[in-house]
């Protein structure tokens, strides 16, 4: 993916920090906030039982996802036989990323346990990992089933062809569209109700490309092959349908330049809805 940092210190809880990688520091947090969870509130036991009974970081994440997509005949065992085969380093340390950008970007996040088991946007987010790889080895049926399931079970729709980097926040995630030859690059943030769509019945490249550092707002929509330049910003509610600079807030329907930005300014990780 164009622009991803290799070796990126990120937070993986507030303050604790490590370096993202396959079975990194987090699964150790997440496994102690989780036993802290159930010692406090024993009624939530079985919420995180999937994380208390794991091995490792990937047992964890195939466990909570599988819990939250079993259904139409397919149970949690097979769902999650079929993620713990599929995974490579690359999807976890994409994982770990989304994990430390939400944990960085959410005020309202106490930690990263909170983010695994609860937050239905980075649980629609790390299916999509998941269909994608599938998509990728030429299991199109199995990839498009665990998108659909993800539909069902988190109102957001990705499909298993589009590109997605590392370090993305999908908040709140609901009614969130992304279509199949979108590409969103490292450390964007998305809003919910966003939609990455096409402009009609075209074929072939049709989508838009959001480059690295953007945020887009609550209920923009973004329709067509074109860029989202990098570090830019577009504004709740808006409509796109041309390329927007770098570094550039656009707001309205259609869109239109407001605001060009300083070089220091990365709206993903700022998540201001300013403006001005």
């Amino acid at each position: 993916m164009q622009g991803k940092l290799q070796g990126k210190p990120t937070v993986v809880a507030r303050g604790t920090t490590g370096l993202v990688g396959t079975e990194g520091p987090v699964w150790a947090v997440i496994g102690a906030e989780a036993a802290a969870l159930a010692e406090r509130e024993p009624m939530l036991r079985p919420l995180v039982q999937p994380v208390l009974v794991s091995a490792s970081g990937l047992q964890m994440l195939a466990r909570v996802l599988a819990a939250r997509l079993s259904g139409g005949g397919v149970d949690r065992t097979t769902l999650e036989q079929l993620m713990t085969g599929t995974a490579d380093d690359e999807l976890l340390r994409a994982t770990e990323a989304d994990i430390a950008a939400v944990v960085t970007r959410d005020p309202a996040c106490p930690g990263p346990c909170h983010v695994l088991l609860n937050l239905k946007g980075f649980q629609a987010l790390q299916t999509y990992r998941f269909a994608h790889r599938l998509w990728q080895d030429g299991r199109q049926e199995g990839a498009r089933f665990l998108a659909s399931q993800a539909a069902v079970a988190f109102d957001v729709d990705i499909h298993p062809a589009a590109r997605i980097g590392s370090g993305v926040m999908l908040d709140h995630g609901s009614g969130i569209v992304i279509g199949e030859t979108a590409v969103v690059e490292d450390d964007v943030s998305i809003l919910q109700d966003v939609t990455l769509g096409g402009t009609g019945r075209d074929v072939g490249d049709r989508h838009p490309k959001v480059r690295r550092g953007v945020m887009i707002g609550a209920g923009a929509k973004i329709l067509g092959n074109f860029e989202v330049g990098a570090c830019s910003k577009v504004a709740a509610g808006s409509v796109v349908l041309k390329p927007v600079e770098d570094r550039t807030t656009v707001a309205g329907v259609p869109a239109t330049v407001v605001r060009v930005h300083g070089r220091a300014e990365v709206p993903a990780e700022e998540m201001s809805q300013d403006i001005s």
